[in-house]
């Protein structure tokens, strides 16, 4: 028989490109101001090849030249124990694969040539969405002939509405991590691949990094700005392990002082750098004084810009209510949020052909540093989504409902990807050797096969966050950052979606996701929603099917008296839309009234296939995300976007 499929999916996909490459061409086509106390009124192939090398370009907004040349738990290069900061998981290492799980997972071999126990297997994994729906142009790597991330579906476009929707991710590691081991290129290339527009390198803060990482890792970075002039934004950035609390992104705006900011912050604030993971008022002012750090660099013009999101923020409980707020009153402009979607979706994909965790490894149970107030609920994840996220009325709702602005992502969490073969090369994949070097040596091919034990997707592959920027510049994704102009969803659900309210019966244009409408009372409003569903298949080879839409909508209600609380009881969802039978495009109306007391709306939307009533009891959500079972969660079987919020408020 001819070499499979999938062994040729593996030489083209999983090799690791020359460190010398190209992009190759695509065509692509005033910051709100805000109260620190809540809302101000008024304000992504076909496999990957090896390439020759890329002359260097520079482009405004991109700054001048710098000037300096998942085995888990992972210690970030660090011995010193890190309270908060280690995922209370392990990868464990490639094991060979049986000879009946490679033939199920090779879609070289028909299914005539497999026993019936092997076939009755690949047609599970078929209708999970884990194979392809049909052997051809298929492999497990989920690169086919007929994928949805083709060129025709890149997210740079020519604007709507005055707006690029642009593709990203801001949660990404690299062999400068020591938990991961891809190179930059390696995730750029892919994240390209995959129709991403815009990422934000993230390798997580420890002593190695602080002292080796942050400045080797960024002539790699501009490296790929240029190579990918017009087709990539590549951000600078880390995984902080944030003192007193969980682990969350910073990076900041290209420039001559990326690094030099960038060290100083790990250096001055990083929990597991010096010592102030554990739960404390004097830690959690620590994570305050951090960001009162970046915003002095942005102020005294060090930096143009920098952002914060909180990542994986109920994984282990120890985001309490109060730090989340806390960080957002402390700094608006920076603290912009939090992962709706943690990253690691394929961990809940049930052995022998997945980890056998929980989507996001969302596995844990409450512990001494854990908030006690939550439940236990929260836990785990929702239809991939954090528990923080997917309850209506629940903690993100309460933050809403304040009128804060405290917006969503999804990331992919990139560390080792599920099915790929690479491993750290011998002789420089130690901790040893990465404490010396501040980085593992470049991946190699392993010999066991696909690593069906890894948790991650490539950037892109799975997970996307949806940016509305004026320009396709650094500066114009920052700036959509903090407006609010985001929508995320898996899997490709969706192919467009534009959200906007606007006065009843006009053809005015409206206000976008993100925006503060304010409006005369008794002014009748209506919310327009404009979807554009999928008719490509995604990476899993198939083609996602919307089924429902809901509007949940909220009161604002002003400040807590208790900045602990987590609920929101008068959120709920107000409108459902069976949109199984409708067209490619579609436009959804719904009567918001007349406005009498200020509120805000937000969307979600789902393939069906796995609903249940909400946490909050049916008559708050009928039919929600699901509770994804620990070592039993598809993430292709389970797919939901979410939009950020628009706010009215009367005059």
């Amino acid at each position: 028989m001819s070499p499979s499929l999938l062994s040729r999916q593996r030489r083209d996909v999983a090799r690791p490109v020359h460190r010398a490459f190209t992009a190759r061409g695509v065509n692509r086509s005033t910051p709100r101001e805000f109260n620190d106390g809540g809302v101000a009124p008024g304000s992504w192939g076909p496999p990957l090849r090896d390439a020759p090398g890329a002359a260097a370009s520079e482009r405004p907004d991109r700054g001048g030249p710098v000037s300096h040349g998942h085995s888990h738990p992972h210690s970030h290069g660090d011995a010193r124990p890190h309270a908060h900061g280690e995922h209370d998981h392990e990868h464990a290492p490639a094991e060979p694969l049986s000879d009946e799980q490679r033939a199920v997972l090779d879609l070289g071999v028909a299914d005539s040539d497999l026993p019936p126990a092997g076939l009755a297997r690949r047609n599970i994994l078929r209708t999970a969405g884990i194979l392809g729906a049909s052997a051809a142009g298929a492999s497990v790597f989920g690169v086919g002939q007929a994928a949805a991330a083709d060129g025709a579906e890149r997210s740079r476009r020519a604007p709507r509405n005055g707006y690029l929707w642009l593709a990203g991710d801001h949660h990404i590691h690299t062999q400068y991590s020591s938990d991961a081991m891809y190179r930059v290129v390696d995730q750029v290339q892919h994240a390209h691949a995959y129709g991403l527009d815009w990422m934000v390198i993230t390798d997580h803060g420890s002593v190695a990094h602080a002292k080796l990482g942050v400045e080797k890792v960024n002539p790699d970075i501009r490296a790929a700005r240029e190579a990918f002039d017009n087709e990539m934004l590549v951000f600078q950035g880390l995984e902080w392990n944030i003192p007193a609390a969980e682990h969350g992104t910073v990076f900041v705006h290209p420039g001559a002082n990326e690094v030099a900011v960038l060290r100083e912050f790990e250096n001055s604030f990083d929990g597991s750098v010096n010592g102030t993971g554990s739960s404390s008022p004097a830690n959690e002012q620590q994570a305050l004084l951090g960001l009162d750090f970046l915003a002095t660099s942005i102020t005294s013009g060090r930096i143009a810009d920098a952002a914060f999101f909180a990542n994986h923020p109920a994984r282990k409980g120890i985001d309490s209510p109060h730090e989340i707020r806390g960080w957002r009153d402390r700094q608006p402009r920076i603290a912009l949020g939090m992962e709706g979607a943690p990253g690691h979706q394929a961990a809940g994909i049930p052995k022998p052909y997945g980890p056998g965790s929980g989507r996001g490894y969302y596995d844990n149970s409450p512990s001494a540093a854990s908030f006690p107030g939550y439940p236990l609920a929260s836990y785990i994840t929702y239809g991939g989504f954090d528990w923080m996220t997917s309850t209506v009325g629940g903690l993100w709702d309460s933050l809403l409902s304040e009128g804060k602005t405290w917006w969503i992502t999804a990331n992919s969490d990139s560390h080792t990807i599920y099915l790929d073969d690479a491993v750290r090369p011998p002789g420089a994949d130690t901790s040893a050797y990465f404490a010396e070097n501040g980085r593992y040596g470049d991946p190699v091919h392993g010999s066991a096969g696909g690593n069906v034990n890894n948790g991650d997707f490539w950037p892109g592959f799975y997970s996307r966050t949806h940016v509305g920027a004026r320009k396709a510049t650094y500066a114009a994704v920052l700036e959509g950052l903090r407006a609010g102009r985001m929508w995320v969803d898996h899997g490709r659900l969706l192919a467009g979606l534009e959200v906007r309210v606007r006065e009843r019966g006009t053809r005015d244009p409206g206000h976008p996701l993100g925006s503060v409408v304010p409006v005369g009372k008794g002014k009748r409003l209506e919310l327009v929603v404009a979807i554009t569903k999928q008719t490509l298949p995604n990476w899993a080879q198939v083609v996602p099917h919307l089924a429902k839409v809901d509007v949940i909508r909220g009161a604002v209600t002003g400040p807590a008296s208790d900045r602990d609380t987590f609920s929101a009881p008068g959120t709920r969802v107000v409108k459902s839309w069976d949109v199984s039978s409708s067209p490619t495009a579609v436009t959804l109306t719904h009567d918001l009234g007349a406005v009498d007391d200020g509120f805000y709306v937000r969307l979600r939307g789902s393939d069906g296939r796995r609903l249940a009533p909400g946490l909050g009891g049916a008559s708050v959500d009928p039919a929600g995300p699901a509770a994804d079972v620990i070592g039993d969660a598809d993430p292709w079987n389970d797919l939901w976007f979410y939009t950020n919020p628009i706010w009215v408020l009367p005059r």
